[in-house]
């Protein structure tokens, strides 16, 4: 008989707990993920907090918490312990909660590639201390980490021989204003008439003509073109060669800034898979822009929202004036040339930093052969 209620009781006493936990196990659990940094470049590490409170008296034996994240975030080793597990794109780890205490676990990971990542959900489920019960639940979470482009040095940059983005980066957007006068000067051959100026020329029994100041008028446009082939239709076959580019331009916008030269960007991809519209940042010379241009570059898919000669047309129909126009492009079509051509009649200048990719040259020759 003894042995009969020491069964019963046990039994009563397990699926008592096991209902309790089932029941009101989850009740109360609050959860919140957050990022030390709002923002980090490309291969840097970020430090990961995961925060979770039991507010009840029931003590939580052990509590699962389930996340969707990506493979680019890497967890280092030496934050991993016994209770984590990761597997591809998914993050699982325990915890287990006394009664009204919070617990804050700290993770570093490695961002491995540019990109926005967000944190939309996160899987809770707990159950009783024997496992005979489990109760699962989805909670929202708001964090979210940018990760700019990998900055590289200027000097790693394939810019053209005669690059205006060389060492006098700062003169060549430097032009002479005629409204500005600095003083005076001998005249020289070459110079205009109307530039003579007569009081100075009375005053000394030379020739002197007004010597101009200067303004820094000029803006730079850095932009991206994401055409591999002259049919934009056709999916981006060298990915790795869009992210070059996109490091190529964050560096060079980051140059640019820092010299104190109205920096903007723009590309043929987009930022919303259901809609598509080509990206287009005026020129800004600030901080705040900088910090802009950076985001946007991180937030930029690999593909092709429309043909380049399209995109660099609109600058044609604006009309863009008296703006310095960088682009980066691993094709260069006849389109392309005629539209540089009229950019450059309305006043504007044009490089263009050619990529060059094994994999589009492999291509090329076989389709040749």
């Amino acid at each position: 008989m003894n042995i009969a209620w020491f069964i019963l009781i046990t039994f009563a006493v397990v699926g008592g707990q096991a209902y309790i936990y089932h029941k009101w196990g989850l009740l109360r659990i609050e959860y919140t993920r957050s990022f030390n940094e709002k923002a980090v470049f490309e291969g840097e590490e970020v430090e990961m907090i995961d925060e979770i409170s039991n507010k009840k008296l029931l003590p939580i034996p052990w509590l699962r918490l389930e996340s969707k994240i990506s493979a680019n975030l890497q967890f280092q080793k030496t934050s991993a312990t016994d209770n984590e597990i990761n597997s591809g794109d998914y993050h699982r780890t325990l915890f287990s909660l006394m009664p009204y205490q919070k617990v804050k676990r700290r993770q570093f990971l490695t961002c491995t590639k540019r990109g926005h990542y967000q944190f939309k959900t996160v899987s809770l489920s707990t159950g009783d201390a024997f496992g005979i019960s489990e109760r699962f639940t989805s909670v929202s979470s708001t964090a979210e980490i940018i990760v700019y482009p990998r900055l590289v040095s200027m000097e790693n940059i394939p810019l053209p021989a005669h690059s205006w983005l060389g060492d006098i980066i700062v003169r060549r957007w430097i032009i002479e204003d005629p409204f500005l006068i600095s003083g005076v000067r001998d005249y020289a051959y070459g110079d205009p008439l109307n530039s003579v100026n007569w009081k100075a020329t009375a005053r000394t029994n030379r020739l002197q003509v007004s010597k101009k100041d200067y303004s820094a008028d000029h803006h730079l446009m850095i932009y991206i073109n994401f055409n591999q082939t002259e049919d934009f239709r056709i999916p981006i076959v060298d990915e790795a060669l869009m992210e070059e580019a996109l490091s190529y331009a964050a560096s060079i916008a980051q140059y640019a800034i820092a010299n104190g030269i109205a920096t903007g960007f723009g590309c043929n991809a987009y930022f919303d898979e259901l809609d598509k519209k080509p990206i287009r940042i005026e020129p800004e010379n600030s901080k705040q822009q900088l910090t802009y241009l950076f985001e946007t570059m991180a937030k930029v898919k690999i593909g092709t929202s429309t043909f380049i000669d399209f995109f660099l047309q609109e600058d044609v129909d604006r009309p863009l004036e008296g703006t310095d126009i960088l682009l980066i492009t691993a094709i260069m079509t006849d389109g392309m040339k005629e539209t540089i051509k009229r950019l450059e009649s309305q006043g504007n200048s044009v490089e263009v930093l050619t990529l060059q990719s094994e994999i589009l040259l492999k291509k090329a020759n076989e389709k040749v052969g």
